[in-house]
């Protein structure tokens, strides 16, 4: 996973990393965002309909073996699983094709992204960040986000709290561009469903619940059986936008079911394996490519330059 050669998303990326450690504080050997985080692997076994979307290896193959990461938002490594900052949350899953070969999906539990490139996330960011409790109305963010109408969908956009990371849905922030061994091209954005279906507290239900429900329930979840989520993806019309993250396509766009993943164990050494891992939301496959949003190479530049930064850090600082 290699930093692009573009020296100025290089310098965004460590300029938005810069507003997360401010934002967040530093905690060596954690994730700049999503902190904490719960790693299982597990199996997806495709569908017979995935070979007609693309010619990709994990969608030919019977079956592949995953590693996925649950986690809460925010950089911070303890925040209680009911705070209204731990949404949205993340889901991120590796397919392991080979030693060292490999193929990520990286998504969260809210449908959109409040910025179309780095640039105006940085300053989302920044508004963020100068806007505290001490500070009048009206503030910096409320500025901010009265002037971008992508940022406030994503700011209102209810984030419940789910009664298990199994019962929450996840998407993909940008669309890919699929192509099949006819060299037929599609372009779709990720869905990943709980077999067992979303369910939420209310927001009263959500102040009374343990600061660690969802890891809690997660632990004792997977000890009953495997947790299992279909991933679909929504098939772009000719026309849709495929290269923003703040357009939502039309609810009648087809979803095209591509597989299953099964989850069956936590992993041993979740503290250790978290810091290693660095997931890439490119996905570096034939097959399944990104499209030309610029959020791709920005948001896989700020996770390789935070995990080289997490690595670094002495196992101690990490735990």
């Amino acid at each position: 996973m290699p930093l692009p050669n573009n020296e100025r998303v290089v310098a965004l990326a460590n300029d938005i990393l810069q507003q997360f450690d401010k934002i967040f504080g530093l905690h060596p050997g954690f994730r700049a965002a999503h902190a904490k985080g719960q790693m299982l692997t597990g199996v997806f076994t495709p569908t017979v309909e995935a070979k007609s979307l693309s010619k990709a290896a994990h969608y030919a193959r019977p079956s592949t073996p995953v590693t996925v990461r649950f986690s809460n938002s925010t950089g911070i490594p303890l925040l209680p699983d009911n705070s209204p900052d731990a949404n949205p949350r993340g889901l991120a899953i590796r397919f392991n094709l080979a030693d060292h070969v490999h193929t990520d999906m990286v998504t969260h539990s809210t449908d959109g992204f409040p910025s179309p490139d780095g640039k105006e996330f940085l300053e989302f960011l920044l508004a963020v960040a100068s806007s505290g409790a001490d500070v009048p109305s009206p503030k910096p963010i409320e500025t901010f986000v009265a002037t971008h109408p992508a940022a406030l969908a994503f700011v209102q956009t209810p984030k419940p709290h789910p009664l298990s990371f199994a019962q929450d849905a996840y998407y993909s922030v940008s669309a890919f561009q699929f192509t099949n061994a006819e060299g037929k091209i599609s372009h779709g954005k990720y869905r990943i469903l709980p077999e067992a279906g979303t369910a939420f507290f209310k927001e009263s239900e959500a102040e009374a619940l343990s600061p660690t429900y969802l890891f809690d329930e997660l632990s004792e979840r997977i000890k009953a059986g495997p947790i299992r989520f279909k991933i679909v993806v929504q098939l772009a019309a000719q026309g849709d936008v495929v290269d923003n993250a703040t357009v939502h396509w039309p609810e009648d766009r087809p979803l095209l079911e591509v597989g299953t993943v099964e989850l069956t164990e936590l992993v041993a050494d979740n503290a250790q394996e978290q810091k290693h891992i660095i997931f890439d939301p490119i996905p570096r496959i034939e097959g399944i490519e990104p499209t030309a949003d610029p959020l791709f190479e920005l948001r896989a530049a700020i996770y390789l330059i935070s995990g080289r930064r997490r690595r670094a850090a002495t196992l101690e600082t990490a735990h």
